[in-house]
């Protein structure tokens, strides 16, 4: 079966509650009103009847305004958000780039980690085994595998990440923003394993703001505002329409 992603009519709704606005003389009653108000329920809308269609060789650009959807959607596409309604039909594997330090365990050795987080990817044991060293040897960690996650800066924790994430080519490749990580060093590194990265990969669904880098790498243009799809099709009428609803 061919890989694609297909989504018809995709709704997301999610809960909020809100305080009711109750005017006070003091701030101990200000304080005290807002311990025991009870708080309301109502939801929002973030994505309302999103469709497209994108197959093989397809690199899609999700582009809108922040808190235009385009986050949202590729978490659903993730499986992390559950739509609210529509069908969502995805075929072949996937790799989010969305959050490389995410599933993370502080107490656990840099090594454990990756194996941690290499099974939450769904590589075998047997795999891992295998690319323990390379993703040591590209992170620039080989000496700390043994070193628990915490004691690492955050320079050392992206890097570990992203080399982890990037360790196996997927079918289908989610990206929030063009991902660079550490030095510029190590940017340079992660830039060359970017673009492998793309051209080996069948589907790629990016968000940015880089008109420059969607224009490069995609071909068709998902544009969002406020949850709905404004144009969907050719990369260059898709960032056209972007510049009419404003930038």
């Amino acid at each position: 079966m061919s890989v694609h992603i297909r989504a018809r009519n995709i709704s997301l709704e999610v809960p909020l509650y809100l305080q009711s606005d109750r005017s006070a003389k003091s701030w101990v009653k200000t304080l005290l009103g807002a311990a025991t108000a009870r708080p309301k329920r109502s939801f929002l809308q973030v994505l309302n009847n999103v469709s497209f269609e994108v197959e093989e060789g397809d690199r899609l650009a999700l582009i809108g305004r922040n808190g235009a959807g385009k986050s949202t959607l590729l978490r659903v596409l993730t499986g992390a958000f559950a739509p609210t309604r529509g069908e969502l039909d995805i075929q072949g594997t996937q790799q989010a780039l969305l959050n490389i330090s995410l599933g993370f365990n502080p107490q656990a050795t840099v090594m454990e980690n990756i194996y941690l987080r290499g099974t939450a990817m769904g590589i075998r044991t047997h795999d891992l085994r295998q690319l323990v060293e390379p993703i040591l040897e590209f992170s620039e960690l080989t000496e700390l595998a043994q070193r628990r996650l915490h004691t690492l800066s955050s320079g050392q924790k992206m890097r570990l990440g992203f080399a982890i994430s990037t360790s196996v080519d997927q079918d289908i490749i989610l990206l929030d923003e063009w991902l660079g990580a550490g030095d510029s060093r190590f940017r340079a590194r992660a830039k060359e394993r970017m673009n492998n990265q793309v051209k080996g990969s069948k589907i790629v669904v990016l968000a940015s703001h880089d008109d420059t880098l969607l224009k490069t790498v995609c071909n068709k243009g998902l544009l969002l505002h406020k949850g709905n799809v404004v144009f969907f099709g050719a990369i260059g009428e898709a960032l056209k329409q972007y510049k009419k609803v404003g930038a």
